[in-house]
């Protein structure tokens, strides 16, 4: 099983990006994909999930800046960050989780770093 993300990179404040995420090699359903964010010495909190069914949760501080969408027939999620802030920054990761499965796949993580 891996996970791949991309689309980070620099970015001024107020700026956007998109970031892509692609589950591939498991022969389960997926449940729920999401982002967390690790900001620099500090824990990975959620930025946001999606289920199967499309059901959405975000961070208090990133409603109404970031969407997140998924595309279960090819098991992408995206997240689309607007209005990025320098708080944003950090290396955000991709998961997934599995139909009956008690695990937490993993992505190598993707930077997002405020150039101002």
């Amino acid at each position: 099983v891996q996970v791949v993300e991309s689309g980070g990179g620099l970015v001024q404040a107020g700026g956007s990006l998109r970031l892509s995420c692609t589950a591939s090699g498991s022969s389960i359903g997926i449940r729920i994909m999401g982002w967390y964010r690790l900001p620099s010495g500090k824990q990975r909190d959620l930025v946001a999930d999606i289920s199967r069914g499309g059901a959405t949760n975000y961070a208090d501080s990133v409603k109404g800046r970031f969407t997140i969408s998924r595309d279960n027939a090819k098991d992408k999620v995206y997240l689309q960050m607007n209005s990025l802030k320098p708080e944003d920054t950090g290396v955000y990761y991709c998961m997934f989780v599995q139909f009956g499965v008690c695990k937490i796949y993993w992505g190598q993580g993707t930077q997002v770093t405020d150039s101002s």
